[in-house]
């Protein structure tokens, strides 16, 4: 007799499911759309009364060209924006610091002052648009920037919509752009949120995310388990801060994967609103249904794009964006069909762009509200999702905390061991990835021009910095960064003045140099 066949995922993908694959209790499970558990979603009418925001995650070389770029994105029907920073914005140093060679603008846009901030936004109504930061251990200081931009532009606080990442427990597990020790970093987080509790209501203040755990190798109950662990910790650490739930958890939001095990991927999604539903509700005690209401956004896999015959990304990233559809995300980003090769074209961009109207504009799937709910086979992946994402939890609070596994390495432990089966599938050919280990060309594929970053970008940066800092009143600065230094030793809240040295002129890098001396800087143990 043959196996019965597994999915990508490593769950057993039966050939036929019928009534008796679903647990007892189902329609208490499900709930209504728009309500507790949310397992059909977040909101009642779902897509049928508004879709999904569609932003195109984009960032590159200088501020001038990504706001370029942006502007583009937005004249083809955007929706909101999504910015990539460069690595050394990622890890907090200036574009002239010798740990930042060779890498300004290369993965996203350099920011290292209000100055660039007002040039990344050029032209662009913060009150009408929404702005999603991929950046975690300098989020603040970003989103002040952003804010003292919108102040520039004569926009408001409370008109401020967005969403800044500001995940730094999934930097120590899956990613590692982190800057400050664990401690000091969750209280940077806890700032974060009282802050944006008091100046910036409509704010979404982090942005858990799991697809960085995915794209390293973690499972669909990995991606799940470990995220929401994150999640955990972080309501664990505004708590102690004082905070009281329902005032900041309204505004947490997630950031998922969308792969190409279609099934699967609609389950896991269902399972996660389902979970985080009932531990904001029993373990945390909230009362306003908005705290108990898982919102994300998805990215579709990038992991599984393939440089070779690159063409073939276009049927993938279509499959992963119904998938994050059917799966009830709020907010969508598709991958270019190049990303493997390089930075995305401007026509890739909008090709991408061009996915998701489609979906939206073209298909049925807005006109019903979670058309999977009853099926067989979704509610039975559904339910071993959710129980193997529970065991998964479980396992990491045996250690403590999120916090205490992530030092002694258990959640990179656990992505690297399914990492490392997949790849052996994937040799093997006992896991099909076309183009690769099957229906490969013979000959070259087409010739492809990819988008490249010019290496002038760098000293053009440079000389602005340097231009930047000898403008201003350097008295001033280092007034504010001694006033940061001094918040960073004792217990105010350091967004006030950190807000304070950035207008007067500080550098993204002088600022988390000024809190990494009263911090540190994180050094990985021997677990990593």
């Amino acid at each position: 007799m043959q196996p019965p066949p597994q999915g990508r995922d490593g769950f057993e993908i039966r050939t036929v499911y019928g009534p008796d694959d679903t647990a007892p209790g189902l329609p208490e499970r499900l709930g209504e759309p728009g309500s507790f558990p949310y397992t059909r979603g977040v909101h009642p009418t779902m897509y049928t009364s508004r879709p999904w925001t569609m932003r195109q995650y984009a960032g590159f070389a200088s501020a001038a060209e990504s706001n370029r770029r942006y502007r583009d994105l937005l004249a083809a029907g955007t929706t909101g924006l999504s910015v990539a920073f460069d690595l050394p914005t990622q890890m907090g140093y200036d574009s002239d610091a010798p740990e930042a060679l060779g890498e300004v603008g290369k993965v996203g846009v350099a920011i290292d002052s209000l100055a660039d901030m007002r040039v990344l936004f050029d032209g662009i109504p913060l009150d009408e648009v929404s702005t999603s930061m991929t950046i975690n251990a300098p989020a603040a200081v970003l989103l002040l920037l952003y804010q003292l931009v919108a102040e520039e532009q004569g926009v408001g606080p409370a008109a401020l919509r967005g969403t800044i990442q500001n995940d730094i427990l999934k930097e120590y597990i899956a990613r590692g752009t982190y800057i400050f020790p664990p401690v000091p970093s969750l209280r940077l987080v806890s700032d974060t949120f009282a802050y944006c509790a008091a100046e910036l209501p409509q704010w979404n203040t982090i942005s858990i995310s799991g697809y960085h755990m995915a794209e390293a190798g973690a499972t669909p109950a990995q991606e799940l388990a470990f995220t929401l662990a994150d999640g955990i910790e972080y309501v664990e650490c505004a708590l102690a801060a004082g905070l009281e739930v329902d005032a900041f958890a309204p505004r947490l939001s997630f950031f998922f994967v969308a792969r190409s095990a279609l099934l699967s991927e609609v389950a896991k999604f269902r399972a996660a609103r389902r979970i985080w539903a009932r531990i904001m509700r029993d373990r945390f005690g909230a009362k306003d249904p908005r705290s108990m209401k898982l919102r994300f956004h998805t990215q579709t896999a990038g992991v599984e794009l393939t440089a070779q015959q690159p063409e073939v990304n276009l049927a993938r990233v279509t499959v992963q964006a119904i998938a994050a559809v059917l799966g009830g995300t709020q907010s969508l980003h598709t991958n270019a069909y190049d990303e493997a090769i390089a930075l995305p074209t401007d026509a890739s961009a909008r090709l991408a762009l061009r996915t998701q109207q489609v979906i939206a504009a073209e298909t049925d799937l807005t006109q019903t509200v979670d058309p999977f709910a009853g099926s067989y086979a979704v509610e039975s992946l559904t339910d071993e999702i959710e129980a193997e994402a529970l065991r998964l939890i479980d396992a990491v609070f045996a250690h403590g905390s999120a916090v205490a596994a992530i030092e002694e390495g258990f959640q990179k432990s656990e992505i690297e061991r399914s990492a490392y089966a997949t790849a052996k599938r994937i040799d093997a050919g006992e896991q099909i990835v076309v183009g690769v280990n099957k229906y490969v060309l013979n000959g070259d594929d087409a010739p492809y021009k990819p988008l490249k970053v010019d290496p002038a970008i760098e000293s053009a940066q440079v000389r602005r910095l340097t231009s930047h800092r000898a403008g201003r009143d350097s008295s001033a600065v280092e007034s504010a960064l001694e006033a940061l230094r001094a918040a960073a030793t004792g217990t105010d809240n350091v967004l006030y003045p950190l807000k304070t040295a950035l207008a007067a002129g500080a550098t993204v890098g002088e600022v988390c140099t000024a809190l990494a001396a009263e911090w540190g800087r994180y050094t990985p143990t021997d677990n990593w």
